[in-house]
């Protein structure tokens, strides 16, 4: 590879024609592990005499390169010697690069070396940076040079603290205070030339903007550094000093840029409102990530005040900005790719967001503060009692209080003029979940306003349910003061309900001011339905029918009042008032039909598909609280959802919602359900199909909705649903999280359709007996009991010959191994290591608990049939003989009796033990003292006043029983364990074995002379023999 060859692949890769991009790509990445690649590449980058495009191509393929093979652990990692040769042109040819997307690219190379290679390998880098920095603003005849030595100083900084081995951060905190010493010095030097400008003119305007520039990189670095660079700052002399300057600038750029006497021009004062957004960063950030730091430092309370002071000042215009004002989205690049946002604004926003950052600090310590070592401890106690008593004095906090709600709450004329131009949009920005809150003052504001409520509860809960009083009665109409003052009352839900009586309110106010028409009244209405959305779930003992009729009303298309997002506001909240647990249907029922109708038809309205799930998860909450009280309305629900289905498309979100919507429905209508399959069973079928791209997104919900159906249908079941299970094989054998679920669902498909389960048994078994090695211990219990129950449904649905059948499955499995050869493999290396003692014990492979489902299989096979039982054994273990297969086994399952804990599993072992002495072989009864301990423990274990405890009667069902949950008694009732009487059942095949044996004298002088005599005499107690 030649540096003419790698320079034409490049052109290539950069090309317009896709065939030669392909091409060229391909090679250059067949090239990335070649030595001396990189070297090229960075020396074509250096050629400033190339295309541009060819040199942003190399400058890319360098710095991936560098991410991937630079690391000394890296497969094809990349040479020492090309190393040094890399690392010694990549600063001076970043701070000479002319282009600022090339030198952008160029530092970001160098911060991902630095990251690799400081301090170890590159000890000076810091150093060197540092030192290019100083001699950049030393000299002023090369001004590219400085700002190209900050783009590199920032990349380099941002990617070491952003870097989670402690051992990168604390190299970067190492040479923190060299680098603020210079870079604090280029920062003060370059805002004074450009204030000076400003203040006095002259005429080097092109200087003033360039230090302008400049001064923004500069604080940009400062910002991060400041964070990253000390874990106290406020312990720190030069981190102080610094502090005191940008605390002094931020007051003087304010007045600047507030300044109307003297405007600036429009890219001037972007500029210097960009230095302020930084500023106020570095503040939040500060009070957030190193609260003490922040507390401790110099003048941070007068700080909380100073933004208090712009918060105040910008909420006196804030309810009456102009509706065609630009909506405002708070972006995180300090303005410079945002849509714009005012600088009070933005300014007011970070500052209540430090504000609720020093509440935090006072009130959930735990979350601020990160460390607690001797001086740390200390330290956030000072901190705290300092917030506390100088900035979060009552005064203040009842003036912050009142303000946010009379100034905060309101809504602007633009949102007005928003809600009627884009209702929809609105309502879902407004309702918007997650962090979203942090970019949008009202939202913050309430955020602040409840973290007051809540840790000044007795101080301001009088002040709030003042002016509640004095607003909330039908005569007052100043409707958006009053849904300021509501809104309040409604978030504070929690901290008011034992003092405020809201049952009251709703029924002499509330419920008689959403029947009022009038201009903005549909404020009010919506106002209604958050409010009660936000105290039905706290407070009991409201007047629930009211409110279910408030909600009717509100969802009334016909009420002019009840525009889109008063109805729409209405059925997001109504999910609240449902989903509490006092819910109770007999309230509900009256409105039901109605709410539900308009809740469809909204459905249908809406055509943002977040406002349709929303809609359909209020429809799900009623469905599942309804229980089967839904079931006059579910064809009505049922014939929304496959329109709405196909309206979805690939928004899964959708899907999701429908198929919980499905699975409520069916368990609420139970075995009626069953009518419904058409319709439902194809959409499991496209979720679940493994072809089927759908499958990523809705498997997990779909198997639910599949679950459901299976446990509330009644057999026979058709054969649709029967030809669905084909596709629960293939997840058998991926072992994916859906496991567990496809297991779940076998074992229900077996309980309700067992012929056809037991036809399909070698593609349920197969896949799943390779499973067993790697499976924790509960789903290795979950795969034997699919192989116990197919068992059980054998011998049920068709008797011996389908056992024997199914046991021919057990015993072969072309191309692998069955379940039974593996159980015995298991159980044959667990009786190995068992025999181990001492120093060289080993662990049994098998747990306790699984080896129990081990025996069970065993147990309920020779329990069924020992003849065929001995027959599947011979067959699994083809290389030994039957006796000393026996006699190992034997040993390990009578061994293992003591140590299982469960009756019936007990019982069950011991009843496959004695059905063996029907072979008359001398491999059992030559254990029959052991057979007697056994006989002897289970009897006392499960017979009280000489009866079985475990042999019941067969009893109905309860009400609420599905058809599975049937099929399961049924099942149990006819099972073994349930049926036999564990001492009639011994003594049967004792005497059965007497016989055998030529009669009592001879079975006494072969087997039972054997056996300690206190052990005869114990077991004779028992009465059975």
């Amino acid at each position: 590879m030649s540096i003419e060859t790698l320079y034409g692949t490049l052109a290539a890769a950069s090309s317009t024609d896709q065939q030669q991009i392909q091409t060229g790509t391909s090679q250059l990445q067949n090239w990335e592990r070649q030595p001396g690649f990189c070297t090229l590449l960075q020396s074509l980058f250096l050629d400033t005499s190339l295309p541009t495009e060819i040199r942003y191509l190399c400058i890319i393929q360098l710095k991936n390169a560098i991410d991937k093979y630079w690391r000394k652990t890296a497969t094809g990692t990349i040479k020492k010697d090309e190393k040094d040769t890399i690392r010694l042109r990549c600063l001076e040819s970043g701070l000479k690069e002319p282009d600022h997307r090339l030198a952008k690219q160029n530092a970001l190379m160098v911060s991902k070396i630095v990251r690799y290679e400081y301090p170890h390998d590159w000890p000076d880098a810091f150093t060197s940076i540092v030192s290019q920095l100083r001699s950049a603003s030393q000299f002023s005849t090369s001004p590219l040079q400085l700002t190209r030595a900050l783009l590199i100083l920032l990349e380099v900084i941002k990617e070491l603290s952003t870097a989670r081995i402690q051992r990168t951060r604390a190299s970067l905190q190492s040479a923190a205070s060299a680098v603020l010493q210079v870079l604090g010095r280029v920062y003060v030097e370059k805002v004074q030339m450009w204030v000076d400008f400003l203040r006095k003119g002259g005429n080097d305007e092109g200087g003033a903007l360039e230090s302008i520039d400049q001064s923004l990189l500069a604080i940009r670095v400062l910002r991060r550094l400041l964070i990253a660079g000390w874990e106290s700052p406020n312990r720190h002399t030069e981190v102080q000093d610094i502090w005191n300057i940008l605390s002094s600038h931020f007051g003087e750029m304010l007045s600047i840029v507030n300044n109307k006497t003297s405007p600036l021009h429009i890219n001037v004062q972007r500029l210097i409102e960009k230095h302020l957004r930084q500023i106020s960063k570095l503040h939040l950030s500060l009070a957030r990530d190193r609260p003490a730091g922040f507390a401790l430092l110099p003048s941070s309370t007068d700080l909380g005040f100073a933004y208090w002071n712009i918060i105040s000042v910008f909420g006196g215009t804030f309810g009456t900005q102009t509706p065609n004002a630009p909506t405002q989205v708070m972006g995180d690049n300090g303005g410079a790719d945002d849509e714009y946002v005012s600088i009070m604004e933005y300014l007011s926003l970070k500052g209540l967001l430090l504000l609720r950052a020093c509440v935090k600090m006072v009130f959930n310590p735990a979350q601020s503060f990160k460390y607690q070592k001797g001086d740390d401890k200390e330290e956030k106690s000072r901190a705290k009692d300092l917030i506390k008593t100088t900035l979060l004095e009552e005064n203040f906090v009842r003036t912050m209080m009142e303000s946010l709600v009379t100034r905060f709450f309101v809504f602007r004329p633009r949102d007005l003029k928003e809600w009627e131009e884009e209702p929809e949009e609105w309502e879902r920005r407004e309702e918007g979940e997650g962090d979203i809150w942090e970019f949008s003052t009202r939202s913050c504001a309430e955020k602040l306003f409840l973290d007051l409520m809540i840790n000044f509860k007795s101080l301001l809960t009088q002040p709030l349910l003042h002016v509640f009083a004095e607003v909330a009665n039908l005569q007052s109409t100043d409707i958006l003061l009053k849904d300021s003052i509501y809104g309040a009352v409604g978030i504070s839900a929690a901290v008011l309900e034992q003092t405020l009586d809201f049952n009251i309110f709703l029924i002499s106010t509330l419920g008689p001011e959403v029947q009022i028409q009038g201009p903005q009244y549909n404020i009010l209405r919506r106002r209604a339905a958050i409010m009660l959305g936000q105290w039905l779930p706290v407070k009991e003992g409201l007047n629930r029918p009211l409110v279910y009729q408030i909600f009717q009303h509100l969802l009334d298309k016909e009420d002019p009042s009840n525009d889109q997002v008063v109805r729409v506001t209405a059925g997001r909240q109504l999910k609240n008032v449902i989903d509490p647990f006092e819910f109770t249907v007999e309230p509900f029922e009256p409105y039901a039909s109605a709410i539900l109708n308009r809740l469809m038809a909204l459905i249908q309205e809406v055509e943002l598909g977040d406002t349709k799930m929303v809609l359909l998860n209020t429809i799900g909450a009623i469905v599942t609280k309804m229980e089967h009280h839904i079931t006059p309305f579910a064809d009505q629900i049922l014939s929304m959802l496959p329109p709405l289905w196909d309206q979805a498309g690939e928004e899964y979100l959708m899907k999701q919602s429908i198929l919980g919507i499905l699975s409520a429905l069916i368990t609420s209508l139970k075995q009626s359900s069953k009518r419904y399959h058409p319709l439902v069973l194809p959409l499991i079928h496209s979720s679940v199909e493994p072809a089927s791209p759908t499958s990523v997104y809705l498997l997990e919900d779909a198997m639910d909705l599949w679950s459901t159906i299976l446990s509330q249908t009644p057999a026979p079941i058709s054969t649709e649903l029967v030809s669905l299970a084909q596709n629960l094989f293939p997840m058998f054998a991926t072992a994916s999280d859906s496991l567990r679920k496809a297991l779940e669902i076998s074992e229900l498909y077996i309980l309700l359709s067992p012929h056809d389960m037991l036809a399909s048994a070698p593609a349920i078994l197969n896949p799943l007996v390779p499973l067993l090695q790697n499976l924790k211990r509960e789903a290795q219990g979950v795969i034997l009991g699919i192989a116990e129950l197919l068992i059980q449904s054998a011998l049920l649905t068709g008797g011996l010959d389908a056992l024997t059948q199914l046991t021919s499955h057990l015993v072969y499995s072309p191309g692998s191994t069955a379940l039974l050869p593996s159980i015995l493999s298991g159980l044959s290396s667990t009786h190995t290591a068992h025999q181990t003692t001492g120093p060289k014990r080993r662990q049994p492979p098998l747990d306790p608990l699984v080896e129990t489902d081990h025996l069970t299989i065993l147990s309920r096979l020779a329990l069924t049939s020992p003849a065929l039982f001995v027959q599947a054994v011979r067959a699994s273990v083809p290389d030994s003989d039957v006796e000393g297969t026996m006699k190992w086994l034997l040993t390990e399952w009578l061994g293992h009796v003591d140590n299982i804990g469960h009756p019936e599993r007990k019982k069950l072992v011991c009843l496959g033990l004695t059905s063996l002495l029907s072979t008359g072989e001398d491999w059992i009864l030559s254990r029959l003292q052991e057979l007697m301990g056994v006989w002897m423990e289970v009897v006392a274990e499960v017979c009280e006043d000489g009866s079985d405890c475990l042999v019941w009667r067969e009893e109905d069902g309860d009400e609420g029983e599905t058809a599975v949950d049937e099929r399961r008694r049924e099942l149990a009732f006819k099972d073994p364990v349930h049926t036999i009487d564990i001492k009639g059942f011994v003594r049967e095949h004792l005497q059965g074995a007497v016989t055998a044996s030529g009669g009592s004298e001879a079975f006494q002088m072969r087997w039972v002379g054997d056996v300690d005599q206190d052990v005869l005499v114990e077991f004779g107690k028992l009465g059975i023999f």
